[in-house]
């Protein structure tokens, strides 16, 4: 079987990183170790999935081709899909810490979505699938 582990996500800071993406948006800290270089290996997966799906690496931006993408990795299109199966509940839980909605929920044939932005600008999609509504 072949699966996608990690995905990177290049951020400014990785303290702050994991505090957004664990308080606002409810993902679990897997791993956070220190390199030999002064970076780190950071590991977050959504808390309700453990090993179901992919993951984020975070990685600090180094060089200035690197602080250029932070926020923009996808070119202003929607890059990451955060699963919900309580679509209600996990919208008004990220409003209530904070997470900028880029427009009111909505019903689509493949299932009720939100387009929301991380802490750096980076566009989401919140979906419960309609399979699980």
């Amino acid at each position: 079987m072949n699966r996608i582990a990690l995905v990177t996500l290049v951020v400014t800071d990785y303290d702050e990183a994991i505090r957004h993406y664990t308080d606002a948006l409810g993902f679990r800290l897997v791993e956070d170790t220190p390199r030999p270089d002064g970076s780190r290996w950071v590991v977050l997966e959504p808390a309700g999935a453990p090993g179901g799906g992919a993951g984020l690496l975070l990685a600090r931006a180094r060089t200035d081709p690197q602080r250029d993408r932070v926020g923009d990795q996808t070119g202003g299109r929607v890059g990451f899909f955060l699963h919900t199966d309580d679509f209600a509940g996990t919208h008004a839980r990220m409003r209530a810490a904070g997470v900028t909605f880029l427009e009111e929920p909505r019903h689509e044939p493949y299932g009720t979505v939100a387009v929301f932005q991380d802490l750096y600008g980076n566009r989401w999609d919140l979906l419960q699938p309609a399979a699980e509504a």
